[in-house]
């Protein structure tokens, strides 16, 4: 008998092109939310791109709250508050629109208002998401407008517990959005660090998924086009914002790590989640410094699969060009080769070290990694993105 066993699961309705935001009461409609609660951060609410977007539900007569205190890394007063507008206005669903945070929290949201067990019960451990009243979650329909979280094609939200300092994963089926509206146009004027800082997470999402131990040859295949389409057109959205075909790709890249991520993550996000919650960085960013000692650290595990992922990327060189064209990526966008060029006045001392590797290694993420994830590896890993060293 055959010992390839898995269980898979894939994304929802993608209505994507240039344009498309038009179908938003259409969206809502099809998903049964009569009455939304428009969920955004505070950057993109006071942006055109949001007025323009409420403006088609003026027309077409959609009563509608907004909410944006949302943090770049949400945490439970985010959610609270969301909560509590949800309520008062007697929403029935959510449309989560803006980066991974704003998607995240529309989602929780959309999840937990209904429930009346704290969110932290249904932490992604084992059967906990099943302790949810299903019935309770509303309707969700998302719109990203950055390319690199994939949270729009995702059935979990990050969110962080401030007292003990880490990334919590609230995971149930029902949180996946109904329909997404993949709307390209929405990104063109997304600054150009953010569009790298997001452009590689999605890198970040389809490398580890791809690296990652398991039996899942679909995510592997979409992990595989995904990384191939970062490489191709992140410089170009990153060199010219309003490059739409450029946008549109990885706009199809990030939604396509997050369905290929279900396979497994791995260190680079183990080690991100951390210094994300102690030092409130960008997220994709800091996946991008992580990545390279990553890479090398697994090497043993992953040398023939990444010599096969950079020959399908045109990339010559085997592992060595494939960790070289990685350094070259992140020195055209402008990321840091070192945690201290992402932190100013960074001043990591021992035990603060120590937690970061502690927590490092309980991150639901670091099972994933091709070779374990120890305590004494992930302070080695620590130590060479302070210093450089790959």
């Amino acid at each position: 008998m055959s010992k390839l066993v898995s269980k898979w699961n894939y994304p929802t309705t993608v209505r994507f092109g240039a344009g498309r935001i038009s179908e938003l009461p259409d969206a809502l409609a099809a998903t049964g939310i009569k009455k939304p609660l428009f969920v955004t951060d505070p950057g993109l609410a006071k942006l055109p791109v949001v007025a323009s977007t409420l403006k088609i539900l003026d027309d077409a007569k959609v009563p509608y709250g907004v909410f944006s205190e949302v943090k770049p890394n949400p945490i439970e007063s985010n959610l609270t508050a969301g909560i509590a507008a949800f309520k008062k206005g007697k929403h029935d669903g959510v449309i989560a629109f803006g980066g991974g945070s704003a998607l995240d929290l529309g989602k929780l949201i959309a999840f937990q208002a209904g429930q009346t067990r704290p969110v932290w019960d249904f932490e992604d451990i084992g059967d906990w998401w099943a302790r949810a009243n299903a019935d309770a979650i509303v309707p969700i329909v998302a719109v990203p407008t950055t390319a690199g979280t994939g949270s729009e094609v995702g059935r979990a939200g990050v969110i962080t517990h401030e007292e003990s300092h880490t990334k919590k994963v609230i995971f149930h089926p029902k949180m996946l959005p109904g329909i997404v509206i993949a709307d390209p146009a929405l990104s063109v004027g997304m600054p150009a660090f953010i569009t790298a800082g997001t452009g590689m997470d999605a890198l970040a999402h389809c490398l580890e998924a791809y690296c990652a131990p398991g039996y899942h040859p679909m995510a592997d295949g979409i992990a595989v086009e995904g990384v191939r389409l970062v490489f191709e057109n992140l410089p170009k959205a990153y060199a010219d914002g309003k490059d739409l075909t450029a946008r549109a790709h990885m706009m199809s890249a990030a939604a396509m790590g997050a369905t290929a991520f279900q396979k497994g993550l791995g260190a680079i996000h183990s080690l991100s989640h951390p210094i994300g919650a102690l030092y409130d960085t960008h997220h994709g960013m800091t996946n991008a410094v992580f990545m390279p000692y990553v890479l090398a650290f697994n090497r043993e595990a992953i040398e023939g699969k990444i010599e096969r992922l950079a020959a399908y990327c045109g990339i010559k060189g085997g592992f060595n060009g494939f960790a070289k064209a990685i350094i070259k990526l992140r020195k055209e966008l402008k990321v840091p080769h070192t945690l201290g060029g992402l932190i100013k006045d960074l001043d990591m001392d021992k035990k603060r070290k120590a937690l970061i590797a502690d927590m490092a290694i309980v991150d639901p993420t670091a099972g994933g990694n091709p070779v374990k994830l120890t305590k004494k590896a992930a302070l080695s890993l620590l130590e060479n993105s302070l210093s450089g060293t790959v």
